[in-house]
């Protein structure tokens, strides 16, 4: 567990699905283990908000009122039907997951959720990543009775070697990428189909990812910390692409978001794909899965370094001149780190794999250094302020603050978490350098684990 931070919110924080077309969830049910609840409004399987709540005993009434009127307006508002295939048939998808099997029972659960799914024509690719295979395999198990799972051998380390195996195993029209700690929501796969069947200029969808327990206070840090597992939780399709596709590096390092009626929604500069997706929730045109789309092998967990894989693959579909969707009711639920020396670990693997990832784009395709130049200034300032706010333990304001969530204001995580971060991105490009070397002569990149 990590330090007493003063100014920590308290732990544990409920997360609970309310649909707004059955009422109220039992707040005093809640209220005997919670003190805070994190409420996600959806209606017909689609996420509308997420409003954050004090339940204690003498605030009960209070918020249970509250949500009534919140679920009251969300049903004036005009429901997001979402996107209508029409007579366009939906794609065949394949999920690839990879796995070193660490936690078998979170890799149960998440099959158990993708047994659920509804949606006809999926297949799941189980990529088993582990360098050797113990002799009280949990696997087997894990596996019985699944026959829509199939499960392949990748045998050098990380997550690129085994995300790229997925894609050599499967002929589906898309291929969908979720990890071992996640479970999906039924609706998951129809969500991303659909998008694509509507959004033919799209080569990825990316979708929500929400926390599936706030049990601990490592867990609820990272909430804190990054306020969103992509770095911004929004519940309204939206559509990405760079400013002036075709152009030179410089206008082309930049994105513009819009929403489904083609608004300006905002800016951002290109390296910072985050904002587009996460790995754990994201899906490709099998097309576009060619040549220097497919993942970086020097690239992601499992590599020194450490991360960038997905960034480095959302950059390079827009790069081009295509489109990502994010397309909010392809729901899923991930499984937070636990404990704090984890949360540290991965804090340091997220700026270690950032920096890498820059390296990774400036060799191969050095019109990126000529996109990076022409982000710097605008980037210093932006990057200045918010590590100065954040190595003090506040997250910077941003225009997409949830209702009820803290930003900028009190302490809301330990300053170490940002030390990590920035840190890491210091050992980024030394640590891609080793990783490419290791790759290119198939040496074995990772430690043994104990």
């Amino acid at each position: 567990m990590g330090p007493e931070e003063p100014g920590m919110p308290d732990t544990p924080v409920g997360v609970v699905l309310v649909d707004t077309e059955q009422g109220l969830p039992d707040l005093e049910d809640l209220r005997a283990r919670y003190r805070t609840v994190w409420f996600v409004l959806r209606r017909g399987g689609r996420p509308l908000s997420l409003h954050e709540m004090d339940i204690r005993r003498d605030a009960t009434a209070h918020a249970g009122a509250a949500l009534e009127q919140l679920i009251a307006e969300a049903h004036e508002e005009p429901f997001p039907q979402g996107p209508s295939t029409g007579s366009r048939r939906l794609p065949s998808i394949a999920v690839v997951i990879p796995t070193i099997v660490e936690r078998s029972d979170e890799l149960v659960a998440c099959l158990d959720a993708l047994a659920a799914v509804e949606y006809d024509r999926f297949e799941v690719v189980l990529v088993d990543n582990r360098r050797t295979i113990p002799d009280d395999d949990p696997l087997p198990a894990a596996l019985a009775g699944r026959a829509r799972v199939r499960c392949v051998r990748e045998a050098r380390p990380g997550i690129s070697a085994a995300r790229n195996a997925g894609v050599a195993a499967t002929t589906a029209d898309v291929v969908a990428f979720t990890d071992d700690d996640v479970h999906v929501d039924t609706g998951w796969l129809r969500a991303i189909g659909t998008r694509f069947a509507e959004h033919p200029d799209e080569d990825v969808v990316s979708g929500l990812v929400l926390p599936s327990e706030l049990e601990t206070p490592s867990q609820l840090m990272f909430e804190r910390y990054y306020g969103g597992f992509s770095g911004e939780r929004t519940f309204a399709p939206t559509s990405f692409r760079v400013k002036r596709p075709g152009g030179p590096p410089w206008a082309r390092a930049s994105v513009v978001a819009r929403d489904d009626e083609g608004r300006e929604m905002r800016r951002f500069a290109l390296y910072g794909a985050g904002a587009c997706g996460a790995g754990c929730n994201i899906a490709f045109r099998r097309t576009a899965l060619y040549g220097p789309l497919l993942f970086d092998l020097a690239l992601g967990t499992g590599t020194p370094a450490r991360g960038g894989e997905d960034l480095a693959a959302m950059i390079a579909v827009l790069w081009r001149g295509r489109g990502i969707g994010y397309e909010p009711a392809a729901t899923v639920h991930h499984q937070h780190r636990r404990e704090y020396d984890e949360l540290l670990r991965q804090m340091s693997g997220y700026g270690t794999g950032f920096t890498a990832m820059l390296t990774s784009l400036v060799l191969h395709d050095r019109g990126h250094l000529l996109g990076l130049v022409g982000q710097v200034p605008k980037a210093a300032v932006r990057l200045g302020r918010g590590a100065t706010t954040r190595l003090r333990g506040h997250r910077p304001q941003t225009p997409d603050a949830l209702d009820g969530a803290t930003s900028g204001g009190e302490r809301t995580f330990p300053p170490e978490l940002a030390r990590r971060e920035l840190a890491g991105y210091l050992r980024g490009p030394g640590a891609y350098l080793r990783s490419r070397r290791a790759a290119r002569v198939g040496a074995d990149t990772a430690r043994p684990r104990a």
